[in-house]
C-alpha cells in the first residue's frame, strides 16, 4: 500500500502496507511502545479487512463500526477478560491517526474512523488499580530489604516509579547519560508522551538508590537499567516486579497491579499532601488537567470539599 505519485499529480496507492505504516509512525513523535501499539492495531484492522472482504481504502463508517463491535466482544488473551471500552477507543484512535495520514496523501477522500460509533469512556475514571500511600510505603520497603545481585536495580527502578510517577516506558527507556545534576537538584532527562523532552528533580531517596544502583552497574555509556547480559530491562521484567513486591508486602489485588498504579498513587499522594493541580500536572506531563484529576483517587474525598476552607477563613474573619 505504498503511496506513489501518479500522471496529473494524483496520488495512487499500491505495495506493501507496512511501508505506509512506517511512513504514517515516522512522521509522528511517539515512544517506542506507542509506535509498536499502533502498529499492531494497523495489522489488526487489515487483518480484520482481509476476512471481511473490505478494501482498507475504501472502507466506510459502517465497516469500522463492525470492526469495533467485534473487538468489544474480543478477549484479552492477556487476562481473559473482554477488552475495556478504553482499550477498544484506544485501538480506534490509532487507526484514526493512520486514515488521517492516508487522507492527507489523498490516498483515500475521507476518514471513515471519524464518522464510526466510538464506545464511551469517561475522562473522570481510570479502570488502573491504584495504591494507598501505606501500600506504596510497604512496597518501597520489601524492595529495600531485598538481597541479591539485582537488588539496588530494584529499588532504584522503583524509587522512581513511585517517587516521580514516571511511566515505565520512561524508567526503561532511560540512559545512564540521562542522569545528572542541575542547579543542585539530582535529576533525570528523558522523552515523555508525545516525544516531549522532559526533567524531573530526584528526592533524596530516589537520588541515593539510583546512586548505590550506579555504583554496582558502573557509568560506561548506555541504557541506565540493564539485566546480566547488559541489555535494556523491558517493561514485562517491570511489571513482574512491581506485582512481586505487592505480593509480599500484603497489598490485596496484587495480581492486577502495574506499574501504572505506582504512578497513580503519585498523583493521589500529591494532590492529597496540598500540591496544586497544576504542579502536579506538569510533573506527570499531561497536556490536559482533566487527565491528572482523574489520576486523583482522592479527589472526592469528603475532606477536602473546599467549603470546609471558606468557613475556616469566615471563622478567622470573624475572630479578626
Amino acid at each position: 500500500m505504498v503511496i506513489v505519485p501518479r500522471q496529473g499529480g494524483e496520488l495512487a496507492v499500491g505495495g506493501s502496507a507496512e511501508q505506509v505504516t512506517d511512513a504514517w509512525l515516522a512522521n509522528r513523535r511517539l515512544s517506542e511502545h506507542t509506535r509498536d501499539a499502533y502498529r499492531r492495531d494497523v495489522r489488526a484492522w487489515l487483518a480484520w479487512c482481509a476476512r471481511a472482504g473490505v478494501d482498507p481504502l475504501r472502507a466506510s463508517f459502517l465497516d469500522v463500526n463492525a470492526y469495533a463491535r467485534e473487538l468489544e466482544s474480543a478477549t484479552d488473551a492477556r487476562t481473559g477478560r473482554a477488552l475495556s471500552a478504553a482499550t477498544v477507543a484506544r485501538k480506534l484512535s490509532g487507526l484514526s491517526s493512520w486514515y488521517d495520514f492516508l487522507t492527507k496523501l489523498q490516498a483515500v477522500p475521507a476518514n471513515p474512523v471519524s464518522g464510526a460509533d466510538r464506545p464511551y469512556v469517561s475522562r473522570d475514571h481510570s479502570a488502573t488499580v491504584g495504591l494507598s500511600p501505606q501500600e506504596v510505603d510497604g512496597v518501597l520497603a520489601v524492595a529495600a530489604a531485598e538481597q541479591g545481585p539485582t537488588a539496588v536495580r530494584h529499588r532504584a527502578m522503583v524509587a522512581l516509579l513511585a517517587d516521580l510517577g514516571l511511566r515505565v516506558g520512561e524508567v526503561v527507556g532511560l540512559d545512564v547519560a540521562d542522569v545528572g545534576w542541575e542547579r543542585g537538584h539530582r535529576t533525570v532527562r528523558f522523552t515523555g508522551k508525545g516525544g516531549r523532552a522532559r526533567r524531573r528533580a530526584l528526592t533524596g531517596e530516589a537520588g541515593a538508590a539510583l546512586d548505590a544502583y550506579l555504583a554496582v552497574r558502573g557509568v560506561a555509556p548506555g541504557p541506565l537499567f540493564v539485566t546480566s547480559s547488559g541489555a535494556r530491562v523491558d517493561r514485562h521484567a517491570v511489571f513482574r516486579l512491581v506485582r512481586r513486591l505487592a505480593r509480599q508486602a500484603g497489598v490485596a489485588g496484587w495480581e492486577r497491579l502495574s506499574p501504572h498504579s505506582l504512578r497513580h498513587a503519585f498523583a493521589t499522594a500529591a494532590r492529597s499532601e496540598g500540591v496544586p493541580l497544576e504542579d502536579v500536572q506538569d510533573a506527570m506531563g499531561h497536556a490536559d488537567p482533566r487527565t491528572t484529576r482523574r489520576y486523583d483517587r482522592d479527589r472526592h474525598n469528603l475532606d477536602r470539599d473546599p467549603a470546609y476552607v471558606l468557613a475556616s477563613a469566615r471563622a478567622r474573619r470573624g475572630q479578626a
